[in-house]
């Protein structure tokens, strides 16, 4: 099997990881934080000029018609960044959405404004007390005069307090952790009823909580067939699982590199600590663990297009697992390599390592997936 990159994609990762690089050193990454949304509209609008916000989209929708691979490639150099803009929440999850579920009219007045960089979106779907079943949605829908009435609340709604619009998951009929029964809706996220308190978590992103008290939207805000949405929700994870594992490797080398230049650098009893054997053992068995998170997040990415639910699902559910494990195990050793120095927020590494552990709690964490992977017989 051929894994090489082709002509395109190589261009299109040279010319992401370049601007990563020239405009998301760290120094920038503090400013884009203290900006009103969380991260820098100006790069934003420069991410849409590249054709990044369209890039998984039809070229009939404003998008470039790329797949799974072009979106690991960007989410790859976003995670050595560190970059705080909505990419997920926008162009993945909520952009994925509407191209899975959304009818022709829906597609085509969302999408192009997603990769013009006029709409930002969120999926609102986590609840209080569902931990990780994605089934498990308390909030409900019911049918109003011409359309919808949504009342409940959402919580770690990601980048839902700077959002223009939410797709909000909703109950409309079954047993409240039951697969059937479940809605998607597009919600204006300024409408009568919604209230939205934003904050910053703790890898520097934002996120929000969500309450919905009788809010009202049209029959055509419906993604798909209402009570027919759970395979679409589990889909829309496994992209989103696929996509914080590619930003995670990226991030993990950028640890790695930062690192092994530390180890080149610091000096201790008169030489460099890196020429001492043992943490030279240290550095390598980072890299192992760099390299398998990366062989792992291919295999995510490739299976996205499986047409077996089981196999698509067990397969992303063991990757996610070794690439958690190899994050934990990198960032751990980063910044104990580091000393003190690599526990102050003044220094990008301990950043690396908090992303890392958020990561960890998206759509499950290492736990939920190893008991899921074990529960379909494992991977082999």
């Amino acid at each position: 099997m051929d894994f090489d990159l082709s002509e395109e994609q190589r261009m299109l990762q040279e010319s992401v990881e370049r601007l990563i690089s020239e405009r998301y050193d760290f120094e920038h990454r503090k400013t884009y934080m203290k900006e009103a949304p969380g991260f820098s509209k100006t790069l934003w609008a420069q991410y849409a000029e590249l054709g990044l916000l369209g890039l998984p989209f039809a070229e009939k929708y404003g998008g470039s018609g790329g797949g799974a691979v072009e979106t690991m490639i960007v989410m790859q150099a976003f995670g050595r960044g560190l970059a705080l803009e909505p990419y997920l929440a926008t162009v993945v999850m909520g952009g994925g959405l509407i191209a899975l579920a959304g009818s022709e009219a829906q597609r085509t007045t969302i999408l192009p404004r997603i990769a013009s960089g006029d709409l930002l979106l969120a999926f609102a779907h986590s609840e209080p007390q569902a931990r990780y079943e994605l089934s498990d949605v308390a909030c409900t829908a019911r049918r109003g005069a011409d359309g919808w009435i949504l009342d409940g609340q959402k919580s770690f709604v990601l980048h839902g307090d700077c959002a223009d619009q939410l797709i909000v998951s909703a109950r409309i009929g079954g047993e409240q952790r039951s697969a059937q029964g479940i809605g998607l809706f597009l919600v204006d996220a300024h409408a009568e009823g919604i209230g939205r308190r934003g904050y910053p978590t703790q890898d520097g992103l934002r996120s929000a909580e969500i309450r919905l008290s009788g809010v009202k939207v049209n029959s055509n805000a419906a993604l798909g067939e209402p009570g027919n949405a759970a395979d679409t929700i589990q889909r829309i994870a496994e992209h989103a699982l696929a996509a914080t594992g590619a930003e995670a490797v990226g991030a993990m080398a950028a640890a790695h590199e930062l690192t092994v230049d530390y180890l080149k650098t610091r000096k201790q009893f008169g030489v460099t600590i890196g020429s001492f054997q043992a943490l030279q053992h240290r550095a390598v068995d980072m890299l192992v663990h760099l390299e398998q998170a990366r062989s792992m997040s291919l295999l995510a990415t490739m299976m996205l297009d499986e047409p077996d639910p089981v196999e698509r699902s067990k397969t992303i559910s063991a990757a996610t697992v070794q690439i958690r494990r190899s994050g934990k195990f990198i960032g751990q050793q980063a910044v104990q390599l580091h000393g003190g120095i690599g526990m102050t927020l003044e220094y990008k590494i301990g950043h690396y390592f908090k992303r890392f552990t958020a990561m960890e709690s998206m759509f499950g964490d290492t736990d939920h997936h190893l008991a899921a992977l074990a529960r379909a017989g494992g991977l082999l």
